[in-house]
């Protein structure tokens, strides 16, 4: 049956596991005005060829939550729609195969406590227990998850195929997709090799071929295929059904049964692309051909662990083509190009543990406009401009999928296209030592090595204090005591301008913006549940015209909030201006005494308070400066036309000299701002959290009769016992390493976890924060009553719990 509708609310395009996943859950939706187009046949792209290992453990708590649900439906699918699925709750083994592994899995394992699963830790020989067939020689430690699984990916996927159609959706196959069409920035038709679909919705599921149907519709979704090889061998004495999946990363290499047999593949450290652009249109149930030599040396390490692989068989070798991401994260949401447009893409040979989840996702967010849950960690508004080029994509990915099984260390940087995006400051900084971290392309101090000294310019990374722990600790108390010197050059930065720029604004943010020229407001921009989608600043630099500050990373997500949200008819106008000026940041006790010789105004306190934007000349440049901090000191955002950043920077380096004047680095940002208190958008807040919740009710305009997005929500939140609050915590011992993701525990009961973790240099104590949760409420009283500890790399350790701000609680020291 080919013949196709006139028109759909929603089209989905890819009959793969997240394509169908997608069509399911929509019908359980009740949504039925649904197509699904296939270009082949139903799984006919990567899905067939997928190992099916299902695991759920990520960094992220909701993605966990989202790997969670994929492994609670195919608990129940087989049953629902009488379709076999192939899925089994076999459990999963990770080994540690030295010491640092171990302290990773240890770490993971408290991870997995945190977000409320329970991974066991086991010695070496109650690993090879569960899975006798590997010799444990040189295993320190392995991890057991008794939830994970594994799953046969074409049943699951023709079972959630099954239970759509049941449920109302349509499905065709052999329909090619030739054309999306797009109308006032939003999508309004399907063009297919047999009739055109007029829809409201499009939802772009269609694997590595996902980036080509993108472009139709001009938007970008940056993922490239590799070649991921792995084996299936006959059948081996001992391999029984129930045998847990088994990861080894020591060794780069995964396993589990089929048909009494192993499948064995791994993550070579240096992976081949399928280089090819644009895809084939008829690669259907097709392999690629098998590159033994490159699999080799994956094999020979498979061959120390399994001693029974020398003399199996192998019954098949497969080459298939998957697509990865430069990040390893996978792709959903609405796409900021064009409205309407829906990815589900790039899963990182994830997509089988993944597609539950990111079906249920992908369908909450098209009926409601909104996802379940904050899921910025996948979200495609993660991408900039550097995300663009075809090449650099590539480049970053082969790294991505290099790094699938190496050690996860904490700070670590990608090293790949680089550099990329530069402040004019690059080489100044360069010169003086700066260790160079990237973020969307951008290239950003991180620490300054005194090289003269003879430190290394270089991370070294590890579990335990970095070599930049020290170097840190200089820059830090520079600002608490002097003065120091960051370019955030990489801030985004956008203008509104237009008659209704105060009316579009005042409806976006949470706080009153409605302020006079040359107000500088900090504001939370909230969704209709009350959480917070952007953290940022705003200047008032005329009556039709604002300037806004965002971080570097939110570039893309923070525009297209603001912009999607500005409300019809009105007369306002967002640009990106990120690549205008470039951004010195002075700040510390002596940033007046260095700025007020250069500057051709006064900028004492009473002439130039906080909270305040004022156009200066500064050794002759333009400057919009912006009194505000992030470190909690006495300070300057200053934004110059990119032409004048070198002369500011000179002039401001000599003029500090006298005043101990030292460059930082964003790691310092991270410790001084944990110190103030100050939070971190995607980490300590985001569209999970209210401001009530965080802490940051005083600058939300509740009390002033001004409609907002989200206030609704929050009204009716003050209302009730807030289910948790936001707190810091110390450790007792000053030795230990905060990371984030440890476990909070209140008199014996896990209450939570560390959003964020870091060492605060002026109180000398490691610092974290996290939500105290309780379903019947929490208040200041309960958090501050309790007996705290942190569970770190599975051991507890006393803590303390703080409401207030460790260092200057009454911000004195930022109006001085």
């Amino acid at each position: 049956m080919t013949d196709l509708p006139s028109s759909a609310r929603i089209v989905i395009i890819g009959g793969g596991i997240v394509g169908t996943s997608v069509a399911y859950h929509l019908g359980a939706m009740g949504q039925t005005d649904v197509i699904l187009l296939e270009r082949g046949k139903l799984t006919s792209g990567s899905t067939w060829h997928a190992a099916g290992l299902v695991g759920q453990l990520r960094t992220s708590a909701n993605i966990t939550q989202l790997l969670g649900y994929s492994v609670a439906l195919y608990d129940r699918l087989e049953a629902e729609t009488g379709q076999a699925t192939g899925w089994k709750r076999n459990g999963g083994l990770r080994l540690a195969c030295n010491a640092e592994r171990w302290t990773e899995v240890r770490r993971q394992a408290t991870t997995a406590r945190s977000f409320g699963l329970e991974m066991q830790l086991l010695t070496p020989r109650e690993a090879q227990e569960l899975w006798p067939l590997m010799q444990v020689d040189d295993v320190v430690g392995a991890a057991f998850l008794p939830t994970d699984g594994q799953v046969s990916p074409s049943d699951i996927s023709a079972s959630l195929a099954k239970g759509a159609r049941q449920k109302g959706v349509t499905i065709r196959e052999g329909v090619g997709v030739t054309g999306i069409v797009v109308e006032n920035g939003a999508v309004t038709a399907v063009e297919t090799d047999q009739g055109r679909i007029a829809c409201e919705k499009v939802v772009i599921a269609a694997g590595q071929w996902s980036r080509e149907i993108g472009r139709l519709a001009g938007v970008n979704i940056p993922l490239v295929s590799v070649q991921h090889q792995y084996l299936i061998t006959d059948a081996i004495p001992g391999v029984t059904p129930n045998l847990p999946t088994l990861r080894d990363p020591d060794r780069l290499t995964y396993w589990k049964e089929e048909v009494g047999g192993l499948v064995m593949g791994g993550y070579e450290p240096n992976p081949k692309l399928w280089d090819v652009d644009p895809l084939p249109r008829d690669f259907e149930f097709q392999l690629l051909q098998s590159d033994f030599d490159h699999f080799e040396p994956i094999l020979e390490q498979a061959l120390g662990r399994v001693p029974a692989m020398e003399t199996v068989g192998i019954k098949q070798f497969i080459n298939g083509p998957e697509s990865f991401t430069p990040d390893g994260n996978f792709i959903l949401g609405e796409a900021p190009e064009v409205r309407n447009v829906f990815v589900g893409a790039g899963f990182n040979a994830f997509g089988i543990a993944s597609g539950g989840g990111a079906g249920m996702a992908l369908a909450e967010w098209l009926v409601n406009g909104a996802p379940p849950f904050d899921l910025w960690p996948v979200d495609i508004r993660r991408f900039g401009r550097n995300h663009h080029d075809l090449s650099w994509i590539r480049s970053r990915t082969q790294e991505a999928y290099a790094r699938h099984y190496t050690m996860a260390w904490p700070s670590e940087e990608f090293l790949s296209g680089r550099p990329l995006r530069r402040s004019p400051l690059y080489d100044r900084l360069a010169a003086a030592g700066a260790v160079f971290g990237e973020k969307l392309g951008f290239e950003r101090a991180n620490w300054f090595a005194d090289v003269a000294a003879g430190e290394v310019a270089e991370d070294r990374y590890t579990y335990e204090r970095p070599n930049w722990f020290e170097p840190v600790g200089r820059e830090h108390r520079a600002a608490r005591e002097a003065a120091v010197l960051f370019d955030q050059t990489s801030f985004a930065k956008f203008e509104l301008t237009g008659r209704d720029a105060e009316k579009a604004l005042s409806w976006i943010a949470a706080n009153d913006v409605a302020k006079p020229v040359g107000h500088l407001v900090y504001t939370q921009m909230l969704n209709r549940k009350g959480g917070i989608e952007c953290d940022l600043t705003v200047a008032r630099l005329a009556e039709d015209r604002y300037y806004i500050v965002t971080g570097t990373g939110f570039a893309t997500h923070d525009f297209h909030w603001i912009q999607s949200n500005i409300p019809a008819g009105l007369d306002a106008r967002l640009t990106d201006i990120t690549s205008q000026n470039a951004v010195l940041v002075l700040m510390g006790p002596r940033a007046r005494d260095i700025l007020q010789p250069l500057a051709d105004a006064d900028i004492s306190n009473a002439a130039f308070p906080f909270g305040r934007a004022r156009r200066l000349s500064i050794a002759g440049c333009p400057v919009l400066a912006l009194r505000i901090t992030y470190v909690g000191e006495l300070g300057w955002e200053l934004h110059v036309p990119m032409e004048f950043a070198l002369t500011l920077y000179d002039a401001l380096i000599e003029a500090g000299r006298p005043a101990g004047l030292r460059l930082a680095g964003y790691r310092a940002i991270e410790t001084l701002r944990l110190e103030k208190g100050y939070r971190a958008w995607g980490a300590e807040i985001g569209p999970d959290h209210s401001p009530l919740v965080a802490g940051l009710g005083s600058f939300v305009k509740l009390k002033k009769r001004i409609p907002f997005l989200g206030r609704e929500a929050l009204e009716a939140q003050a209302e009730k016992p807030l289910p948790r609050l936001l707190a810091a915590f110390t450790t007792e011992d000053p030795s230990i390493v905060l990371l984030g993701r440890e476990t909070i525990y209140r008199d014996g009961e896990r209450v939570g976890w560390l959003a964020s973790g870091g060492y605060g240099y002026t109180v000398g104590l490691p610092i974290g924060y996290g939500y105290v949760r309780r379903a019947a409420g929490v208040d200041s009283d309960f958090v501050l009553s309790g007996r705290y500890e942190l569970e770190v790399a599975g051991e507890r350790v006393p803590a303390r719990a703080h409401l207030d701000p460790l260092y200057d609680p009454a911000g004195q020291r930022i109006r001085a």
